[in-house]
């Protein structure tokens, strides 16, 4: 039997195909045995019995003592009681009537004039996700033009606002934080306040908060009475919160059917749920994960999605997958250092960026390719005269790609949706959500709990701390980064750092630069 035969049998033998969906899944140039599948049975029996107990309410993050219940959110019937299932239904009912009041003109500007604009300011799941459903699924003509304050970068606030201009009193500002502590949000909706009260407007008559009921941003919001205020519930992770109202809320503004989001989402799900090993799509995905790192992340995943609606998927999986699978311990306490790295951009643009080292380098990763059936809304044009039009180069791209790395021996996988519509973009978010819950149990460790992040926030302020100690013992002498360090019993290369951070931001330190970091002196002016 040729070579072209055997692919074209592995292909048949291992597509998944969920028709009504429009979706499928092909792990056919996955260089996987039946051997494999064989040896992790037991383990995969695990990873659907946990799943079983996760929708079922079981404690999912012990560091919190909470559940994780993202899956109710597009099937409020498997919330474990009465509470929680009117809370999801509310939520959901909230946003549309918000929305249509803001569409309808219910809800104006305190000039009398309707809203044009939408101001997202959240950093994290609170941003990434509503980021990639508005690049995905919103066009021109959506009822509200959407930015975002996705950091505490004041240079990038400044170009959202330049962006912004004149509209400024025409935009609705949404900030996202279901703590309402988070330092990063609480500095965009300082300088979202801040902008507004220097144009004469007052902030609260635009905001709207979605964060924990009696959160720090609850309580100011209410005290401030903004416009609106929505209830996060605190079993859900900010990268598993694009369905709640951290999502809903600016969907439902941006016009986007969220039904259809929501019944995509649903329906894999009970798919993912229901259906045995082999057709499964969550689980196969999760199995070649573990294939392809042989269970310890050996291997970075490389997300390629051959459509540029879908270009901020990689990012938007990077702290879903990253974030849930980056351990360094497992569920018994022994030292494993899990993970999966993925990176990623679009194709066929990245091709030249770094498919020459994908076929012919280091091989240290496996392909998502990421393929969408139906190129255009309407018809193209043909470039070349054999009738060849833009979208069959793009296909032809995606399958050169994906037969050149196979002849080299490098793995990929291949995810095919016929269009990218709420559904289609629904129904991929569950899937990548449930393959994570899969994997995680696979490898068992708690993909719902991250010590990790929090050791970064206090390390972050105890360096805020520090800046401050090291700004109050500047002098009009000159000084060193060591002579303040000894007097502060600090670590020298920190206050470096925090001396170097002023005198660029400020014009009255000044930084003399010498031979070495060391000598640097830091005057008062």
């Amino acid at each position: 039997m040729t070579d072209s035969n055997n692919t074209w049998n592995r292909y048949q033998e291992l597509l998944i195909r969920y028709p009504d969906l429009g979706f499928s899944l092909d792990v056919s140039r996955m260089s996987f045995s039946d051997h494999f599948l064989e040896r992790i049975a037991k383990p995969v029996e695990k990873a659907f019995a946990d799943m079983r107990e996760l929708e079922a309410g079981a404690i999912a993050n012990p560091d919190e003592n909470r559940m994780v219940g993202h899956y109710w959110l597009r099937n409020p019937g498997l919330a474990p009681d009465d509470t929680i299932r009117e809370e999801i239904t509310a939520g959901l009912d909230a946003a549309k009537a918000f929305a249509k009041a803001i569409h309808h003109n219910d809800i104006i500007t305190p000039d009398g004039s309707p809203f044009s604009d939408l101001l997202l300011i959240g950093i994290g799941g609170s941003a990434l996700g509503p980021q990639l459903v508005a690049d995905a699924l919103v066009d021109i003509d959506a009822p509200l033009k959407i930015h975002f304050f996705d950091n505490t970068d004041p240079d990038g606030i400044d170009r959202v606002l330049d962006q912004i201009g004149h509209r400024l009193g025409n935009t609705l500002s949404v900030v996202i934080s279901k703590s309402g502590g988070t330092k990063e949000t609480r500095n965009g909706m300082l300088e979202a306040a801040h902008a507004y009260e220097r144009n004469g407007l007052d902030f609260a008559k635009f905001a709207v908060a979605v964060t924990g009921p009696g959160s720090q941003l609850d309580e100011l919001a209410k005290e401030q009475k903004w416009l609106k205020r929505f209830p996060m519930a605190d079993w859900i992770g900010g990268r598993t919160s694009v369905m709640s109202t951290v999502g809903l809320v600016p969907m439902t503004l941006l016009g986007v059917d969220v039904d259809a989001f929501l019944e995509g989402a649903a329906a894999m799900d009970e798919k993912t749920r229901s259906l045995p090993t082999t057709e499964n799509a969550a689980m196969m995905l999760a199995l070649m994960w573990h294939f392809a790192g042989n269970g310890r992340g050996e291997k970075d995943m490389v997300v390629i999605p051959y459509k540029d609606r879908l270009v901020l998927l990689s990012k938007y999986l990077q702290q879903l997958v990253m974030e849930s699978l980056g351990k360094e311990l497992d569920l018994d306490g022994n030292t494993v250092h899990q993970g999966l790295a993925v990176y990623g951009n679009k194709g066929s643009t990245d091709q030249h960026a770094y498919i020459q080292q994908l076929r012919d380098g280091v091989p240290n990763f496996f392909a998502t390719f990421l393929e969408v059936r139906k190129t255009r809304a309407s018809a193209s044009i043909t470039v070349e005269k054999s009738g060849v039009n833009t979208g069959d180069f793009l296909q032809g791209f995606l399958r050169g790609t994906r037969s050149a790395l196979a002849g080299n021996n490098r793995d990929s996988i291949t995810i095919t949706v016929d269009d990218v519509d709420a559904k289609s973009l629904g129904a991929l978010i569950a899937l990548f959500e449930r393959a994570v819950t899969f994997y995680a149990s696979l490898v068992n460790i708690n993909a719902y709990h991250q010590p990790g992040v929090e050791a970064g926030k206090k390390a972050a302020t105890a360096f805020l701390d520090l800046l401050v100690e090291v700004q109050r013992a500047l002098t009009h002498t000159p000084q060193t980064a060591d002579t303040i360090a000894d007097t502060l019993e600090a670590n020298p290369e920190d206050v470096y750092h925090c001396l170097a951070h002023l005198a660029a931001n400020t014009t009255t330190i000044t930084h003399t630069l010498s031979d070495s970091p060391a000598t640097d002196t830091f005057t008062l002016s």
